[in-house]
């Protein structure tokens, strides 16, 4: 795979986790920021631990990056990452048409074909693990809600290419917090069902009411 970003890439052909490897590099000293991406991954996870198919032909991909700010900005980068992969679709398959539910999936008519994964991975100084999964040849089966995938004629390389772009531009939007009001908007403008009836899982609890 021929790997062209705007910030170094670690290429692996198999790998437990892309955001695993994040973390012990971060353990070891690594700021980053740089890309972490794997052929297939053995430990793939999606939020609240779910398993996450990581079969060849899609990409997987972890950015690993410092900020001077302490580990509470970290939350909002949940909202930065959703929209940078919607950027990416939207400036590669336009029709497409994605939108982001809370709060950082992204869908295509209704269909998972995207897992987002933010985690704070060190501090002193923060560092932040974003891992992301995209199904680009196929998309898993026999999973408990709608999938789908970008198509197979996209290669893994450009959809890096484009999310190294849009997750540099919000990542600079963002500005460590300081551009969060903007962010916000721009997040609230693409939600799926906003001002719908929703329901949301909080740990063990599950909260029920009008999406705001």
């Amino acid at each position: 795979m021929i790997l062209a970003t705007g910030h170094p890439v670690r290429h692996f052909d198999r790998i437990d986790s892309t955001n695993l490897e994040a973390r012990r590099l971060a353990q070891d000293g690594e700021r980053g920021p740089l890309w972490l991406v794997a052929d297939e991954q053995t430990l793939g996870r999606g939020r609240l631990g779910r398993n996450w198919v990581s079969e060849p032909g899609n990409l997987y991909a972890t950015f690993l990056f410092a900020i001077a700010e302490g580990p509470q900005a970290a939350a909002q980068v949940s909202f930065v990452a959703a929209l940078a992969v919607h950027d990416t679709v939207i400036a590669l398959r336009p029709e497409l048409s994605p939108r982001i539910k809370w709060p950082n999936g992204v869908l295509i008519g209704g269909a998972k074909f995207c897992g987002v994964l933010p985690e704070l991975v060190g501090e002193n100084p923060t560092r932040i693990a974003i891992g992301c999964g995209i199904n680009i040849a196929h998309a898993p089966e026999g999973t408990p809600y709608p999938v789908t995938s970008l198509g197979a004629d996209l290669a893994a390389a450009t959809v890096l290419t484009e999310l190294d772009a849009s997750l540099t531009r919000r990542l600079a939007q963002w500005d460590e917090g300081r551009g969060f009001a903007g962010i916000r908007a721009d997040w609230a403008a693409r939600a799926l069902g906003m001002g719908g009836h929703v329901t949301a899982t909080s740990g063990v609890r599950q909260l029920t009411g009008t999406f705001k």
